[in-house]
């Protein structure tokens, strides 16, 4: 049986000064018409700079990303997917952009992704907004599989970039749910993940959230 979320919420109240400091605090997803109007574009380059930053300072990535944006061609999904190995090979040369060939390669890969993607659904942001937030698990291990670089915490982080609500296991998010024995070691496997998202339903039902305020409560309500 999940724990109960009141008392979570009311140790997180409590240890950020209030109510009016926790709500400050707190993510809000966008609507699905937000994200279904935002451009694949715009989802390329979010996609790409959650790649690039994984491992590395933020700051330093997010001072190169206009560079970026202007390598990769406004990170236009079709025209980015049509690039040659020789246009990729230029951009290692380019001093002005962070030179990891697996990550640079992955952006034209995971632009023939999502042109697909957007085929099939009308649009990424179209595809990304109807995905049921009862199965965002499932939707994390869509974009492991079909795009690169997205395995891990950087799928939902992408999401949680992008305004999709999702909770992401955090170090303090894992370290809350096993306090809580929702699970009893970090939710690693398919099996353990679909049951750290049946507690975060469970909650979603409970106070009428949205996981990402779920999640980021969660986190504040340790010990």
């Amino acid at each position: 049986m999940v724990v109960r979320f009141g008392p979570l919420l009311e140790r997180a109240t409590n240890r950020s000064g209030g109510h009016r400091n926790l709500q400050a605090r707190l993510p809000r997803p966008k609507s699905a018409a937000d994200l279904a109007g935002t451009g694949d574009d715009r989802y390329l380059s979010m996609m790409s700079l959650r790649i690039f930053r994984a491992g590395l300072k933020h700051a330093l990535v997010d001072s190169k990303w206009p560079a970026f944006e202007e390598a990769f061609h406004g990170f236009a999904p079709k025209r980015v997917a049509m690039m040659s190995d020789e246009d990729l090979d230029e951009l290692m040369a380019n001093r002005t952009l962070i030179r990891h060939w697996t990550k640079i390669s992955a952006v034209r890969s995971n632009a023939t992704s999502m042109v697909a993607k957007s085929v099939e659904h009308g649009g990424f942001g179209s595809w990304i907004a109807g995905w049921p937030g009862s199965d965002i698990v499932g939707l994390w291990m869509v974009l492991a599989k079909e795009f690169r670089q997205l395995g891990g915490n950087s799928g939902p982080s992408f999401l949680r970039m992008v305004g999709k609500d999702t909770f992401v296991l955090t170090g303090d998010v894992v370290g809350a749910l096993i306090d809580n024995n929702v699970v009893t070691r970090p939710p690693t496997s398919k099996v353990a993940k679909r049951q750290v998202a049946a507690a975060f339903n469970a909650w979603a039902e409970e106070t009428g959230l949205p996981l990402c305020q779920l999640s980021m409560i969660l986190a504040l309500s340790r010990e």
